[in-house]
């Protein structure tokens, strides 16, 4: 048995070729490209001019934290630790206690998210049983001067909140499938 195959010879490079000259004029040209035509026009600059323009967030951006309250003004956070469970940087800590309230058994006493631990995965949100925290404010975290002002509590958490749509228990008229009505 003979074996078949073909032949190819190796490419002999000119000088040129070997400092790699034209490929270098060719990245220089580009560059001059884009420059010139960023002076004159502004033609390749993604650059927002920021406080006159808003770059528009995707729907599944996801934002800072913000816990949800009931309809009734109570924290909808039953203290399941599930969001804290879920967490792969460990940034969410969470202290419960009994309530008064027969329907829950616990409540959260502490709930503090270290903004700087996280990794903004959304894991924590669905997670949640109760849809007690989200992440939809379509805000990133301010800046801040040092670590603690990053450290997030309840008060602070809660004060990004607005009024959750969700109800309560589900809503009854939910069709999970819409093919089988």
């Amino acid at each position: 048995m003979t074996k078949k195959g073909k032949v190819i010879s190796k490419h002999k490079y000119t000088f040129w070729e070997k400092i790699y000259y034209p490929e270098i004029m060719k990245g220089v040209g580009v560059s001059l490209k884009h420059f010139f035509g960023n002076i004159r026009k502004g033609k390749y600059t993604p650059t927002l001019q920021y406080p006159e323009e808003k770059q528009e967030y995707p729907e599944i951006f996801r934002g800072r934290h913000r816990l949800m309250e009931r309809d009734d003004g109570t924290l909808r956070c039953v203290a399941c630790m599930m969001c804290a469970t879920a967490c792969p940087a460990e940034c969410i800590y969470i202290e419960p206690e009994e309530t008064e309230d027969k329907s829950i058994e616990k409540k959260a006493k502490v709930f503090v998210i270290d903004e700087l631990r996280c990794v903004f995965c959304g894991l924590c949100v669905e997670a949640c049983p109760t849809d007690a925290i989200r992440m939809d404010s379509k805000e990133h975290v301010p800046p801040e001067y040092s670590r603690e002002a990053f450290v997030y509590d309840m008060n602070m958490l809660l004060n990004k909140a607005g009024k959750s749509i969700a109800i309560q228990g589900g809503d009854p008229n939910y069709i999970l499938n819409p093919s089988k009505k």
